[in-house]
C-alpha cells in the first residue's frame, strides 16, 4: 500500500532523500506543476512517498539537486518554470522577432501579478499600475502588462528595438494587414518567378538530396558519428570538396553569381545577390502601404525574413562567422547544406506566424496604456517624451507615478545590441547609438568595463527614480559574476531588499551547464 506523507512530511523525507535541504514550498510547487501527484480529500493534501522518491530519481529531480549542489540551496526552482513548453515561453507576439537576452514572460508576470507565495510574500503591483523598463529590449515587460492590466512605459536606445516593441503593442488592422501581405506576396512571387536562381536552386536541392541520402543517410550517419564509428570533420570535410564541382558546375550553367563584391555594407556583405534583389524589392512594396501600424508589422515580418536568409550556417545564424556563398557540411542537420537564394519561402511563413501571433495577442491585449520610448535611460525626460508620444499615458503617469521597475540591464561583454540587428539598421536607414550603449560586448569585461557598466546603470536608476511613486519597488535580472550590483545600488541611493536566484535551464547558447541569474529587489535607502 502506498504511504502518504503530509507536505512537512514529505519535505523532511526528501531532505533526507536527496541529504539537501528541500522546503515545504518545494514540495507544494511539485504538486502545483504536476511533477507528482497530490493525494487526499476534505482538505488535506497528501503526497505519495514511492512517486516522490520516483520523482528524485528522475531526470528532473536529479537535475535539480544537482544544480544546487553547484549553485547553492538558495536557488528557487519555482523560478525555472520547467514545467513550461516552448510554445508557451514563447506565446503570441513573444516571438514575433528573434532577440538575443530577452527574458521568458512567465518571470514577468510572477512579479507583476498580485499572487504570493513562500519566496513572494507581497504583491508589488496591481491593476491599473504603471511598471516601467528601462533596458526595454524586444518588449516582454509591455506585452505582459498589456496582457495583465497594467500601464507601462519602456524606454531603450536602440532604435530598432523600439520598433519591435511597439509593433507588438499596438492595435493592429488585422484585415488591411492581412490584404497588404497578400498584395506583396503575389508582387513578390511574380517578381522571382522567372528568375534563373529559383531554377538554380531547384536543381541543386535535387543534386543535394541524392548525395546526402547516399553519404549522410538519417539517421544512420548521426549514430555513427555519435558513437565515433565515422571521424565526422574529416569525413564531412572530404564529402563537402566532393560535391563541389556538382555546385559549380550548376551555378555556370544557370550563369549564377557567386563570390560576393567587398563592401561594408551588411546587405552586400551577408546576402547572396538574389537574395538581396528580393529584399529591396519587398521593402519598396512596403514603403507603398498606406496606414503607418500595418507598414510597420511589415516591416518586422521583413525584417524576421532577412535576418533568416543571411549567407551563413545554420549553426552561426546567432553569432556570425564568414558569409557562406557555397555548399557545407552543417553539424546541425548532420548533412550538406546551402546558403539561401531566396527569400520567398521565409516570407510566406512569417507572414503567416504573424498574422496569428498578432491576432492571439489582440484577444488578449487589455485596455491599458503602453509605449517604448526610443532614448537614453540615463537622460531622458520621461514626461516630456509621453507628452509627445502619448498624452493619455502621460497624464495616467502625471497622475499617479511609476510604481516600480521590471527589467533586464545589458549584461557586462555579452552582446552589441545595435550589431545584433545590423541588417535592419542597413535596410530602413535607422539612426545607430553604439556608443551610449552599456555593457556593450566590444567593450569587453576587464575592470575598466565593470566600471563603467555599473556606472551607466546606476545613472539609469538615478534618472528614473525621479517619477517614481514613493513606495517604489525595482525589480531587476541580472547575473551578476562581478557582484556590481552592491556598488550599483549604493550609488543609486537603493538598498537590495531582497534577492530571488533563480536557475536558467533553457539558454540558447551551447553551453547547457548549471547556471543561475539573480532577481534584484531594490527598494530606496530607509533615510529617503
Amino acid at each position: 500500500m502506498a504511504r502518504l506523507l503530509t507536505i512537512k512530511e514529505a519535505s523532511e523525507f526528501a531532505s533526507r532523500y536527496v541529504n539537501r535541504n528541500v522546503t515545504a514550498s518545494n514540495i507544494a510547487y511539485l504538486i502545483s506543476y504536476g511533477r507528482i501527484s497530490k493525494r487526499g480529500d476534505n482538505g488535506a493534501t497528501f503526497v505519495d512517498e514511492q512517486e516522490l522518491t520516483d520523482y528524485y530519481k528522475s531526470y528532473y529531480g536529479s537535475r535539480e539537486i544537482d544544480w544546487k549542489r553547484q549553485l547553492g540551496d538558495d536557488l528557487n526552482w519555482a523560478l525555472a518554470f520547467e514545467n513550461l513548453k516552448e510554445a508557451e515561453t514563447t506565446k503570441h507576439v513573444h516571438r514575433l522577432h528573434p532577440y538575443k537576452g530577452k527574458f521568458i514572460p512567465q518571470l514577468v508576470e510572477y512579479f507583476l501579478d498580485g499572487r504570493t507565495d513562500d519566496f513572494k510574500t507581497e504583491a508589488f503591483f496591481q491593476r491599473g499600475d504603471v511598471v516601467l523598463d528601462p533596458f526595454c529590449g524586444s518588449g516582454t515587460t509591455l506585452v505582459q502588462a498589456a496582457e495583465m492590466g497594467l500601464h507601462a512605459v519602456g524606454i531603450d536606445v536602440s532604435a530598432f528595438n523600439a520598433l519591435i516593441s511597439n509593433v507588438k503593442i499596438q492595435s493592429v488592422d488585422l484585415y488591411d494587414l492581412h490584404t497588404q501581405i497578400k498584395t506583396i506576396t503575389e508582387a513578390l512571387r511574380a517578381f522571382v518567378v522567372d528568375s534563373k536562381y529559383i531554377s538554380f536552386e531547384r536543381e541543386l536541392v535535387e543534386e543535394l538530396n541524392i548525395y546526402n541520402n547516399q553519404f549522410f543517410p538519417s539517421p544512420e550517419f548521426k549514430i555513427k558519428a555519435r558513437l565515433k564509428e565515422i571521424d565526422e570533420r574529416t569525413y564531412a570535410a572530404e564529402k563537402e570538396q566532393e560535391f563541389l564541382p556538382t555546385f559549380e558546375r550548376l551555378a555556370e550553367e544557370f550563369q549564377i553569381q557567386i563570390t560576393q563584391p567587398r563592401d561594408a555594407r551588411f546587405l552586400t556583405k551577408w546576402y547572396l545577390q538574389s537574395v538581396r534583389q528580393e529584399i529591396d524589392f519587398a521593402f519598396e512594396q512596403i514603403k507603398k502601404v498606406q496606414n503607418k501600424r500595418t507598414k510597420k508589422v511589415l516591416a518586422v515580418i521583413l525584417s524576421r525574413t532577412i535576418r533568416s536568409c543571411r549567407a551563413t550556417t545554420h549553426a552561426d545564424l546567432a553569432t556570425l562567422v564568414e558569409p557562406i556563398t557555397k555548399p557545407y557540411y552543417c553539424a546541425k542537420h548532420g548533412k550538406i547544406c546551402k546558403p539561401l537564394f531566396s527569400i520567398l519561402s521565409w516570407w510566406e511563413r512569417y507572414s503567416k506566424d504573424s498574422l496569428q501571433r498578432l491576432a492571439h495577442f489582440a484577444r488578449l491585449k487589455t485596455e491599458a496604456q503602453q509605449i517604448c520610448l526610443n532614448g537614453n535611460s540615463e537622460s531622458i525626460d520621461l514626461q516630456s517624451e509621453l507628452e509627445k508620444r502619448s498624452p493619455r499615458l502621460a497624464e495616467i503617469v502625471a497622475q499617479r507615478k511609476i510604481k516600480g521597475i521590471f527589467s533586464s540591464p545589458p549584461y557586462v561583454g555579452l552582446i552589441d545590441y545595435h550589431e545584433q540587428h545590423a541588417y535592419a539598421y542597413d535596410l530602413f536607414g535607422f539612426e545607430r547609438h553604439d556608443g551610449q550603449e552599456i555593457g556593450a560586448m566590444r567593450k569587453g569585461q576587464g575592470k575598466q568595463a565593470q566600471q563603467e557598466y555599473a556606472q551607466g546603470v546606476s545613472r539609469v536608476l538615478s534618472n528614473c527614480r525621479k517619477y517614481l511613486a514613493d513606495d517604489f519597488n525595482i525589480f531587476l535580472v541580472a547575473n551578476d559574476k562581478y557582484n556590481l550590483y552592491p556598488q550599483i545600488a549604493e550609488a543609486a541611493r537603493l538598498k537590495i531588499h531582497k534577492r530571488f536566484k533563480r536557475p536558467v535551464l533553457n539558454r540558447t547558447e551551447k553551453d547547457k551547464g548549471a547556471y543561475s541569474e539573480t532577481i534584484f529587489h531594490l527598494k530606496a535607502k530607509d533615510s529617503d
